[in-house]
């Protein structure tokens, strides 16, 4: 059965319909998108959410796609796939400022 379950995310609620087996991943993955988006946005109060939730997400999917490659996949490309993605971030980050 789904049971509404709220998450904080930013200093805003978002409710969700879950079912009692998820709720705790649901739970953990919000705290951790949270976490992440208040590492990005730093001391920068006025960074877009919606940027901040789109840099976190393409981190968060980056770090997905290197942890199914395994550390055999091509190990120097992640160096290079996180530098890119450094300067993507400091770049949207000065537009923002």
């Amino acid at each position: 059965m789904s049971e509404p379950v709220s998450v904080h995310i930013l200093d805003r609620e978002y409710t969700f319909g879950t079912s009692d087996a998820e709720r705790a991943g649901l739970i953990a993955a919000a705290r951790m998108l949270d976490a992440r988006m208040r590492e990005l946005r730093g001391g920068d109060k006025l960074v877009a959410p919606d940027r901040l939730a789109v840099l976190a997400a393409l981190n968060l999917a980056h770090e997905l796609q290197q942890a199914r490659n395994g550390p055999e996949a091509r190990p120097d490309s992640a160096f290079v796939l996180i530098d890119e993605a450094n300067r993507k971030l400091d770049a949207l980050l000065a537009q923002a400022g």
